[in-house]
């Protein structure tokens, strides 16, 4: 029989989803983790107990993709509000881009940097990603050492002069050193390869939506993934594709998987929620790079998640100010590219979900499990299960919402799902079985803690 502390509770439901399916049972709390997942019949004597009902309890979400900004562009956003933001959204850990903060996260300075900003601010669990940048690669095995979850590298133009692309001669450089310590590389795969030049110049109409999505055309993805594939089987290094936009690379992913290279695929809820028919000219709220593509690419996209082609989804989470969308000038061309979508994911997916028939066990598989695998956490994180973390999300599955500012907790408003109804509501967010969300109330301390890779150990941030 499980030892019972002072401390104990239990949250039972009729809806729990686990590793095994959706059950009625009861989940016993204790330290933080997981002690046990028992019938209520089997809850011990003197547990305090709060019954859900109907409502569902869910595993935390694991957001793998987050542009966080701190230090240095906090006016985008910064560890406080993204973090909030978060929590407000079920997700109990992310993971922050190493770009668009000041300095670039590409030594572990620079970690150590944003590991100091980020103490006393973390409403969620938090991990970071090294940044691969032509000529850094003297600086993995430091960054490596501090404890980084993966390296990210974009082989076109990040947006940010400071974080610049990397050639195939740099991935040829650096792809070693990682596969020797069996860390991912994250790439942003487009391959800028001179089609369609005339397109993606400045247009004359640079308000078109349609112009702007023929200026990156679907063939610098393939051609972007179609060079990671040969550079993962040709140093047997874990390559992760991110957010993956063009369904017309599947046949290419599928049979790498078939081979059995180290090779894993994200996409994001924007490119399950929106199609390009349905974007207006001058929205700019939409503009993303990859873009967001034809609803037959969405359909197309759902079925690969389904195959498990896709592995998993996360936010991309890439916020910036107002004025950065240029929504008066609606100039595609010109604007930030970035969704603003941290909060929305888990009920911007089931909404979409439902409607083609998945259930929440495959969300949480997609969005909980999987991406805590894939950071080398799937062991405490990710499922309600004993032995993990008590990261729990009591969810309304029934109950809709409309977005809007008044409940939108990410620093920048901006985002296209305002007005949108979306299916899904969190009441309850729990980080190791603290109380951080409660129903547009936050925890007044930060329970989130730094996540290091090596020893899979937390690092308090106090």
């Amino acid at each position: 029989m499980d030892k019972v502390s002072v401390d104990d509770f239990v949250l039972s439901s009729r809806r729990v989803v686990t590793p095994d399916g959706m059950k009625a049972c009861a989940v016993w709390i204790s330290n933080g983790r997981i002690q046990n997942v028992v019938s209520l019949s089997d809850v011990p004597a003197g547990v305090h107990v709060e019954d859900l009902g109907d409502s569902v309890i869910f595993p935390g979400l694991v957001d793998s993709h987050v542009h966080i900004n701190e230090p240095g562009r906090t006016e985008w956003e910064g560890f406080i509000t993204a973090t909030r933001a978060a929590a407000a959204g079920g997700i109990t850990t992310l993971v922050d881009m190493p770009l668009n903060s000041t300095p670039v996260t590409t030594t572990a300075r620079a970690l150590n940097e944003k590991l100091s900003a980020a103490r006393d601010k973390l409403w969620v669990d938090c991990g970071f990603y090294g940044g691969f940048v032509p000529g850094n690669s003297h600086d993995f095995e430091p960054l490596i050492k501090a404890g980084v979850l993966g390296f990210k590298a974009f082989l076109i133009h990040s947006g940010i002069d400071d974080f610049p692309n990397v050639t195939e001669a740099d991935l040829r450089e650096g792809m070693p050193i990682l596969a020797k310590h069996n860390i991912p590389l994250l790439v942003h795969a487009e391959l800028d390869c001179g089609q369609n030049k005339s397109a993606h110049s400045h247009a004359a109409d640079a308000r078109s939506y349609q112009g702007f999505l023929s200026s990156r055309p679907a063939v610098w993805e393939m051609d972007a993934i179609r060079l990671m594939i040969d550079l993962c089987r040709e140093y047997t290094s874990p390559v992760h594709i991110v957010h993956l936009s063009s369904a017309d690379a599947v046949p290419l992913i599928r049979e790498a998987k078939a081979q059995g290279l180290p090779l894993t695929v994200e996409t994001c809820p924007h490119y399950l929620t929106f199609s390009s028919e349905e974007i207006a000219d001058g929205d700019t709220r939409f503009k993303c790079t990859p873009p967001i593509r034809e609803k037959e690419n969405q359909e197309r996209l759902w079925q690969a998640l389904e195959a498990g082609v896709i592995d998993f989804i996360v936010s991309d989470h890439s916020p910036c100010t107002p004025e950065l969308k240029l929504l008066e000038q609606g100039d595609f061309q010109a604007a930030w590219g970035g969704i603003a979508s941290l909060q929305f994911g888990l009920p911007a997916v089931w909404t979409e979900a439902r409607q083609r028939g998945y259930s929440l066990n495959d969300i949480a598989r997609w969005m909980s499990g999987r991406p805590a695998e894939f950071l080398g956490l799937g062991n405490r994180k990710g499922s309600i299960a004993k032995g993990f973390d008590a990261d729990l999300v009591i969810l309304d599955s029934d109950a809709n919402f409309t977005v809007d500012p008044s409940n939108t907790y990410h620093k920048n408003k901006v985002t296209p799902y305002q007005g949108k109804t979306l299916q899904g509501v969190v009441r309850k967010t729990y980080l190791k079985g603290q109380l951080i969300y409660d129903q547009d109330d936050f925890s007044h301390v930060s329970h989130g803690k730094s996540l290091i890779r090596e020893t899979q150990r937390e690092e308090s941030t106090s």
